[in-house]
């Protein structure tokens, strides 16, 4: 292989690499447009995305209303959305530790 045909083919490689995980990258964003993460408001394996150590990402609640799983909500109505396991009552835009239900 010649320098230009290394050269494009590790631009390709990288560019491949950078769009892999753009996707990923938007997802961890805490708040999406005109959506935003809340936790504590997910039904056990209804998820949108992490669920604590050990977990992969979608689906992977295990109890309803964990502190640390995350469902996207419409911009402004998670601090509204009840979760009786969340200290103020309601959906939190931080992972919480959650109270007895």
């Amino acid at each position: 292989m010649n320098k230009t045909t290394t050269a494009a083919a590790l631009a390709f490689a990288l560019s491949a690499a950078m769009i892999s995980t753009a996707p990923s990258a938007i997802a961890d964003s805490a708040t999406m447009g005109d959506k935003e993460k809340c936790y504590g408001v997910a039904l056990k394996g209804k998820n949108d995305c992490k669920a604590g150590a050990g977990t992969t990402c979608a689906g992977t609640a295990k109890r309803d209303y964990q502190g640390n799983a995350w469902k996207l909500v419409p911009a402004g109505a998670c601090e509204k959305t009840d979760s009786p396991t969340s200290p103020t009552g309601n959906g939190q835009l931080k992972e919480f530790k959650e109270k007895r239900a």
